[in-house]
């Protein structure tokens, strides 16, 4: 009869989590996650198949996050929004873990459930086919690249930055050469990242919304 087993998936998918957010991705190794669980590396090397069993767990554990809707909404734009909007903050609270969710294939079950409620919003929308990949794409990449731009683009924080930081030396470019970034860099002191996603995901679900209508009519209303 087989030993019972000391963790669940849950319990190392939590502490590898945990590890990366506080530490980043190279910190994860297995033996600080046996550490941060009181254990041997060697014990946990009968969970984990080495570095892809680690990073397995890291992508599963931010999926695990982001909420299931369990209710069918009566417009499936409602739908999408919701279930985009759980998935960015899921990655938002995870930044750490962002390069690994934008470069590695994951086959678990929690990704899995996240991408068909994805789908299931887009094929209630009417979409099929290749229709319905380019839709998953674009939402799907949208969802983590809003939140990878917070992280690496010209307005992203750093540790020791703040906002009035940021701003400052976007005011201090040149506005004949970059009236662009000085207006934007304007216009995100006076909002919120969330406000900023909920804007930009409406012009998303907009443009797919438009783009049913204008190849099947009566498939959306």
């Amino acid at each position: 009869m087989p030993a019972p087993r000391k963790f669940t998936h849950e319990q190392l998918r939590d502490a590898a989590l945990a590890i990366v957010d506080e530490q980043g991705l190279d910190a994860l190794t297995m033996r600080a996650l046996a550490a941060r669980l009181g254990t041997g590396a060697m014990t946990i090397y009968n969970y984990v198949d080495r570095r892809d069993g680690l990073d397995g767990l890291v992508t599963s554990g931010v999926w695990a996050s982001a909420p299931l809707s369990t209710d069918r909404h009566a417009d499936w734009r409602d739908e999408l929004r919701e279930v985009a909007s759980g998935m960015w903050r899921a990655v938002r609270a995870h930044p750490n873990a962002i390069p690994l969710l934008l470069t590695r294939r994951t086959m678990d079950l929690t990704t899995l459930d996240q991408a068909e409620a994805l789908l299931g919003a887009l094929r209630r929308g009417g979409f099929g086919g290749f229709a319905l990949l380019a839709a998953f794409r674009a939402v799907s990449g949208f969802v983590t690249g809003f939140a990878q731009a917070e992280l690496a683009g010209p307005l992203s924080l750093t540790k020791e930055d703040n906002l009035a930081a940021v701003l400052a030396r976007m005011r201090a470019l040149p506005i004949g050469r970059y009236p662009g970034l000085r207006e934007v860099a304007e216009a995100a002191a006076a909002t919120s990242p969330t406000a900023e996603f909920t804007e930009a995901l409406d012009l998303v679900i907009t443009g797919l919304s438009t783009t049913r209508r204008a190849e099947s009519p009566d498939s959306v209303c």
